[in-house]
């Protein structure tokens, strides 16, 4: 239950059975009890940053998501103006362009 290391056992003689009095098993629970509540405070901690993180993470989605939508409308408002533009440029220019002449329109001799 306990890790190595973490808590100092009294020096016994080999053979002998190691005794715990009431007062020791407290103590060595409560430490216990505090360090795992320490690790619990620190989790807790961790959590709470990493959801503030998640939060803000979904924050700047949202607005990169907002402005590449309102960039795709406003490119396809742009193409759609350009084709406009452009077909009442060809009419306009179709109509005032010089015609070369047809041997119908030639004028009659007198």
């Amino acid at each position: 239950m306990f890790p190595q290391g973490r808590h100092p056992t009294p020096h016994q003689a080999p053979g002998q059975p190691f005794k715990f009095t009431i007062p020791e098993s407290l103590d060595r629970i409560k430490e216990e009890f505090q360090f795992l509540q320490a690790q619990y405070h620190s989790l807790k901690l961790e959590c709470e940053k990493l959801a503030s993180e998640k939060t803000e993470m979904q924050r700047h989605y949202v607005m990169y998501y907002e402005m590449s939508y309102g960039l795709n409308i406003e490119m396809h408002k742009q193409v759609s103006l350009a084709h406009t533009r452009s077909y009442y440029f060809l009419f306009c220019s179709g109509l005032t362009s010089p015609r070369p002449a047809s041997p119908l329109s030639a004028p009659l001799p007198d």
